[in-house]
This record gives structure tokens, C-alpha cells and sequence, in this order.
């Protein structure tokens, strides 16, 4: 066989196997097959010493031009594949969008600012403080002595004989007024924690206090803030009563009310038949809080009142469960 029609014959099988071939496998075989170590356009290389001496230049010229030919060839086919792929899975800009997933605030956090909006309105200052506590600012100077019966009212998780997280945010109240003079009017919003857990207590969960010190305050005040309070948190159609309490904090201390908001007051299963719903406790600061940060008792006056977030919310919501709010159940978040 002449040996350029050879070398032509090698050029056309292997670009006709070229056009053939469907994945990079099959291009990378055909390549060691022509090309390779082994293969027809080298084996031919390595035989053009056996040709005539004038036939050798044209022959080596033309097996290398094939080899370059069929080299660029199965790099362009590559190349064709890999971009056949890439468009197969880009996005097909004529399709319609997908929608994205959109988060939202959680219910608490929603009833929490809601709140807390509705006493800086009010011209409250909102105020933060530590969750690890020590014992004389969760407990003794808000008047619960060692002894005191209040305390095991409270389960409390001990970090320490004298350290433990606050069952409250009560202590804030201390912190505040020992750092300032009366007129002091602040809301304190944040986590506590008590040892507790079923359908509507967790172990952890958050509460908003309020405190309001200076000349002249009364009970009537504190009743007419958490009236306006209530109202805007339920409705203008909600009635209010205030029921007498004890708080070790507070004196006189008293339980709030507000007609149920299920049954309008009727008496349902919801409110066991009274009609009515615990919303917070409240109360005029026990001299003995006074005392503890030195103001004046003879010249100072002031009232407190704290609620559980998750209550307002259960309340609110119509929620039968604390439990649902920690749940992180998509189904029941999304509907806030």
C-alpha cells in the first residue's frame, strides 16, 4: 500500500469515529486508538524509515498534520459535549420561576415588640439585663427572704449556691434603681427560666415587666395604663377586673383580668366557665424594694406589673399549647 494513501485512510476513520462518538469516554479511546502510544498515526510514524528516501519528508510532514488534525478534533467534540451538558442543566430562563421559600417574624417575637411598642408610646424606656443572676437580686432584694414561703413558688435552676438563672425579669427592677434617682419608668422584656414543663410551661420562656417610680403615683394610675394596655392588645371590647394577689414586691398586689376572648364573657371550657382570662400580675413596689436601693419612702411611690409573652400570645392566637411556639413546625409558624 502506498503510504500516503494510507495515512489518508487513517485520517478518515478516525474523524468518522469522531463524529460517531456520543460521550467523552468513547473520544478519549478513539484518541489512544489514533494517537496513543500505540496507535495507527504513531505506528505510521515509526514505519516511514522503511520508505524510499525522497518519500520520507512528505510522509513525516503529513502524519504529523493528521495527528494535529485529529488532536484538535476530539478537543473540539469535548468541548461541544461538556457545553451540551452545562446548558442541560442551567436554568431554562423561558420556564416560569420557582417561587422562594419566605421566612417570617416568629409569633412571639411578633407579640413581644407589639408590647413593648404599646409602653414606649407610653413614654417607657426598655431595659436589659443579665439571665445568669445572683441570689440577692432575683430573690432577696425583691423581698423574698430565705425563709420566705414565696420562693417555692418560683422552681428555680441553680447555677451555684448563691448563682442561678433568673425566674424572672424582677431583678432589673433593682439594677435600675440603684443606679438612678427617681422619675424611673421602664419596661424590661427578656427570657426566664423555671423548672417546669407542660401545656402551658416551658422551662424557658419570656416575660415583659414594667416599672413606673415617682411623686404622687397610684394605684389608679397603674389601673388606667394597663386598662388602655389591655385594650389595645385585645380590643376595645375587652372588660378588665383587677382581682387582690400577693406578690412579695408588691403592696397591695393584684391578679389582671380580661373577659375571654373566645367566649366574650359567656363562660366557656376555655375560661372553665367564668368568663374571664389571667393576663399579668401588677401591683404598687413594697416599701421594702425602696428601701433596698435607698429612696425615700415618705417622698417616692411607684408601681410594677409583669406578663408572659407566650400568655399574651396564647391568649391572642387562640393557641391550647405553649409548646407549639418551640416546636418550629412550619405549618403552625406560617400562619403568623
Amino acid at each position: 500500500m502506498h503510504m500516503d494513501l494510507g495515512i489518508e485512510e487513517i485520517e478518515k476513520k478516525a474523524l468518522e469515529e469522531i463524529a460517531g462518538a456520543d460521550d467523552e469516554a468513547a473520544l478519549k479511546d478513539i484518541s489512544v486508538k489514533f494517537i496513543g502510544r500505540k496507535g495507527l498515526v504513531t505506528g505510521f510514524l515509526r514505519n516511514i524509515s522503511s520508505l524510499p528516501n525522497e518519500q520520507r519528508p512528505m510522509a513525516g510532514k503529513r502524519a504529523n498534520e493528521v495527528k494535529k488534525k485529529i488532536e484538535s478534533t476530539i478537543a473540539d467534540a469535548i468541548e461541544k459535549l461538556a457545553a451540551v451538558i452545562s446548558e442541560a442543566d442551567s436554568i431554562d430562563v423561558s420556564l416560569p420561576g420557582r417561587p422562594g421559600f419566605r421566612g417570617s417574624i416568629h409569633p412571639l417575637t411578633v407579640v413581644n415588640r407589639e408590647i413593648c411598642e404599646i409602653f414606649v408610646r407610653q413614654g417607657f424606656e426598655i431595659a436589659e439585663g443579665p439571665e445568669v443572676e445572683t441570689d440577692y437580686y432575683n430573690f432577696e432584694a425583691l423581698n423574698f427572704p430565705d425563709d420566705h414561703p414565696a420562693r417555692d413558688m418560683q422552681d428555680t435552676f441553680f447555677v451555684s449556691e448563691d448563682t442561678l438563672l433568673r425566674t424572672h425579669t424582677s431583678p432589673l427592677q433593682i439594677r435600675l434603681m440603684e443606679k438612678q434617682e427617681p422619675p424611673v419608668r421602664a419596661i424590661m422584656p427578656g427570657r426566664v427560666f423555671r423548672c417546669d414543663s407542660d401545656i402551658t410551661h416551658t422551662p424557658m420562656f419570656h416575660q415583659v415587666e414594667g416599672l413606673l417610680v415617682g411623686e404622687d403615683v397610684t394605684f389608679g394610675d397603674l389601673k388606667g395604663m394597663l386598662t388602655s394596655f389591655a385594650k389595645e392588645m385585645f380590643g376595645e371590647d375587652k372588660s378588665l377586673r383587677f382581682r387582690p394577689s400577693f406578690f412579695p414586691f408588691t403592696e397591695p398586689s393584684a391578679e389582671v383580668d380580661i373577659s375571654c376572648v373566645m367566649c366574650g364573657g359567656k363562660g366557656c371550657r376555655i375560661c372553665s366557665g367564668t368568663g374571664w382570662l389571667e393576663i399579668l400580675g401588677s401591683g404598687m413596689v413594697h416599701p421594702a424594694l425602696f428601701e433596698n436601693v435607698g429612696y425615700d419612702t415618705d417622698k417616692y411611690r411607684g408601681f410594677a406589673f409583669g406578663m408572659g409573652v407566650e400568655r399574651i400570645a396564647m391568649l391572642k392566637y387562640g393557641i391550647d399549647d405553649i409548646r407549639r411556639f418551640f416546636e418550629n413546625d412550619f405549618r403552625f409558624l406560617r400562619q403568623f
